[in-house]
């Protein structure tokens, strides 16, 4: 998945230690990010490359290596760099640089969101301890967005539950997917995001693995969940175009090798429904 990065170290821990030359430097303009792509390479600029810049923000190192995002008016593109939208660049390598972008991104997304204090309207100001963004005025305190939500891989013996989104980009399959409601536990958004999406019953949820999706600004939540009862589908029209139970055997092999998603449609073609590694809720 994505933030497999090993051996590479991802160091999220707040700092304001000062940038160095060797750093690298996160852009983003109206165009995407600043970047350089060498055949299925991503390559970001270090801060050496850039001209002179004060407003930096250091966000997370990799490696003992900085990332710093660039605030302000954008720069120029140095030499064999360009801006190109984010989103045609998950496909790339190496996975510890587009690890680095998305969550750099996420964190460029929530900066720019709270600009101003959505409680008086003050300008908010850079946390000097922890990340978070403080108001001058009046003390509001707001830290970085991270929506909760799941996957639930239901299945029935040898049969796993696949779904296609109605009106998105993506055409791949996928699992029934949802954010998590307030007031809810992360189990009772499992059953409830299924009734929903496909009109089926679950029990037996076992937990395989969480993932941060960092494009999403959502901490994922992984279960397999077994069908309870009738296998017979209510698609929720709105929200999804197909849902189709597939035999192991015919389970589709082109989910993304980045996603949780993609990595428990594959545990499941090559190994079934998991063995309890938790308590079964």
């Amino acid at each position: 998945m994505i933030q497999d990065i090993a051996p590479h170290i991802y160091e999220n821990q707040f700092s304001t230690a000062a940038p160095t030359s060797e750093d690298f430097c996160l852009v983003f303009g109206q165009d995407g990010l600043l970047c350089r792509v060498e055949q299925d390479h991503l390559v970001l600029p270090r801060l050496e490359a850039l001209p002179p810049h004060s407003a930096l923000t250091r966000l997370f190192s990799v490696d003992h290596r900085g990332f710093f995002l660039w605030e302000g008016d954008i720069p120029t593109p140095p030499a064999g760099f360009s801006y190109r939208p984010t989103k045609p660049l998950r496909d790339l390598t190496p996975n510890e640089t587009l690890f680095a972008l998305g969550a750099g991104e996420s964190l460029w997304r929530w900066y720019q969101a709270n600009r101003f204090c959505g409680h008086c309207g003050g300008k908010m100001t850079q946390g000097t301890t922890e990340r978070s963004l403080v108001c001058p005025a009046c003390g509001q305190v707001v830290y970085p967005k991270i929506c909760p939500g799941v996957i639930a891989a239901v299945y029935d013996g040898d049969r796993l539950l696949l779904t296609r989104y109605q009106g998105r980009a993506f055409t791949r399959y996928a699992l029934v997917a949802g954010f998590n409601e307030i007031g809810e536990s992360i189990e009772d958004t499992v059953r409830r995001e299924v009734m929903e999406e496909v009109g089926l019953r679950v029990k037996n949820l076992q937990f395989y693995k969480s993932q941060p999706w960092v494009f999403t600004d959502t901490l994922l939540m992984g279960f397999f969940a077994q069908l309870d009862g009738s296998d017979h589908i209510t698609l929720q029209e709105d929200e999804l175009s197909e849902a189709v139970w597939f035999s192991r055997a015919a389970l589709p092999t082109d989910h993304s090798a980045i996603s949780l998603t993609g990595e428990m449609i594959e545990y499941f073609r090559l190994h079934g429904a998991p063995q309890a590694k938790v308590n079964i809720l």
